[in-house]
């Protein structure tokens, strides 16, 4: 049988199986009865090696990037931790699709540190010179009652939405025929009509689809002409191959063309990410969006539908070119992302930051990271203001948690006490957060230092901590972690239910319900 044949009958059983309704193989899913999975083995790598970005792996037609969880590491051994700092939360509403349609998702769709930062904290920040507030609190563990969990939460300060610059937008839309589906192309226009309406005659739009081939539709129209931008985005149709490259190469020369000084100039990519003319592959795209990221343009990636989501490249797209990565899997998710969170996603107050933790071999025997393995950078990165890292917009939560071992524990120390007994000969510090960071457009960067003492450790934890615990433990569950410990479905349900805090936007309780799916799911 010929090359070409092969690719048809793959497709044609491709669909197929993807008909069958729950698509749960057994290799996908098997982690729902307790099975071990093949990729569930602990990373070797040691934290001060860097995490290369591979071709993804695929799960019923979608593909992802493989995910090698964090291990444990001991301080004595390695005691500082490097990662840029980022914020995507694609990853939570793309497992919220998956559970609500009765379904289980590949694990490496779960990244822990993305379903965290899907959410906003309640309690109050104290700003002082920077873009950056510290927040830290520690409390119990919820996977190993013998340890600790960390929750740092940095924050960047709201800014009302009329003090915010003029922006120079340009929508990359994919028209090929992978997107003729109900929830890609009409939720798609359904989403750039809510951030349409929240324009102004200062804010310029352009439009560039592509298909087999890249067209322009818009060139700098007024965003005060909103007929004009809304009658071009609804008159779009479906249909042909995939030609995403070309049409970034497009979009990147349009908006330098109308590239606005002290503006927001930013590309929006909405796309399934299912690429299949010219440059396809992870690194190939990689190394393009790299070339363009000094440009002033920042891409953020729009991801729509099921069934062929290239998760991967949309995920590398947006690391590498200054940007962030939703999906929309509804009209309230796209109410969320581009207009009551339009700031957070589309105005960037800090570039390339960078977290690094150092910790203290006195206090800490050992730590974990939760998340953001694809982050991780080498220790001398930190300091290097030519390595690229993490951009983060305004009024924006980022959250870090680690488990720690504290050293001692056995000899009755009580870390949350507070006395000095406490604390003889092994100093005050338990570890130091450190976020180097550029104000936009600068080549310099700054350095906010921010010690964590035995002050931190609490008897009794906010709303804030206990929900991020419960984020952070179903994202063990859903990847079947062999860190989950004591961790169980009817625990995080416990946790998400006596911390729903304010819950501005109802998003803390729509979690709940989806636990509950889950539950169901699991026990069915």
């Amino acid at each position: 049988m010929n090359k070409k044949y092969c690719i048809v009958f793959a497709m044609i059983l491709a669909l197929l199986l993807s008909s069958c309704g729950a698509g749960t193989s057994t290799s996908d899913y098997s982690h729902a009865s307790g099975a071990p999975a093949a990729d569930s083995a602990p990373s070797s790598a040691a934290p001060e090696e860097a995490t290369d970005i591979m071709e993804g792996e695929y799960f019923d037609g979608e593909s992802y990037l493989v995910i090698d969880e964090n291990t444990e590491t001991q301080v004595e051994n390695e005691s500082v931790l490097t990662f840029s700092l980022k914020v995507d939360t694609a990853a939570y509403t793309n497992v919220a699709r998956y559970i609500e349609s009765g379904n289980l998702p590949p694990r490496d769709a779960a990244r822990t540190e993305e379903m965290i930062n899907y959410f906003n904290y309640d309690a109050d920040m104290a700003f002082t010179d920077g873009p950056f507030a510290i927040y830290t609190e520690i409390g119990a563990s919820p996977f190993d009652e013998a340890k600790h969990m960390a929750f740092v939460r940095v924050k960047t300060e709201e800014i009302d939405k009329s003090e915010l610059p003029s922006s120079n937008l340009t929508f990359l839309i994919d028209t090929s025929g992978s997107m003729n589906s109900y929830d890609k192309l009409p939720l798609l226009q359904e989403a750039l009509t809510l951030l349409v309406e929240t324009l102004d005659e200062d804010d310029t739009v352009s439009i560039v689809t592509y298909a087999g081939s890249s067209a322009v539709v818009l060139d700098s129209v007024s965003g005060g002409k909103k007929s004009t931008i809304l009658n071009a985005i609804n008159s779009l149709g479906a249909g042909g191959s995939t030609a995403g490259a070309e049409g970034i190469v497009t979009a990147y020369a349009l908006a330098e063309k109308n590239f606005m000084r002290g503006g927001n100039n930013r590309i929006i990519l909405a796309s399934d990410g299912d690429f299949n003319v010219g440059i396809s592959n992870v690194e190939e795209l990689k190394a393009l969006i790299s070339e363009k990221r000094d440009s002033g343009v920042y891409l953020s990636v729009l991801g729509f539908g099921t069934g062929n989501i290239r998760d991967d490249i949309m995920e590398t797209l947006a690391a590498n070119g200054n940007g962030n990565y939703s999906y929309i899997n509804n009209t309230l998710t796209a109410q969320k992302v581009l207009v009551d969170e339009l700031g957070a996603n589309l105005f960037t107050v800090a570039d390339d930051v960078k977290a690094q933790i150092e910790f203290n071999p006195e206090n800490v025997k050992s730590y974990r990271l939760i998340g953001y393995e694809n982050r991780m950078l080498n220790n001398r990165d930190f300091e290097d203001d030519t390595k690229d890292a993490g951009e983060i917009g305004m009024g924006t939560d980022v959250v870090l948690m680690f488990e720690l071992e504290l050293q001692n524990a056995d000899a009755g120390l009580k870390y949350g006490s507070g006395t000095e007994e406490s604390r003889i000969g092994y100093g005050d510090e338990l570890f130091e957060v450190r976020i180097r960071y550029k104000d936009p457009g600068q080549s310099a960067s700054k350095l906010i230092l921010e010690p964590v003492t035995f002050e931190s450790v609490l008897q009794v934890n906010s709303s804030d901590y206990q929900f991020a615990c419960s984020v952070a433990a179903f994202g063990h569950l859903l990847r079947d972690s062999e860190y989950t410990g004591n961790a169980t479905i009817e625990n995080v349900l416990t946790m998400a239910e006596g911390s729903l805090g304010r819950d501005t936007g109802g998003y803390r309780r729509a979690y709940l319900e989806m636990l509950q799916q889950y539950r169901n799911i699991i026990n069915w």
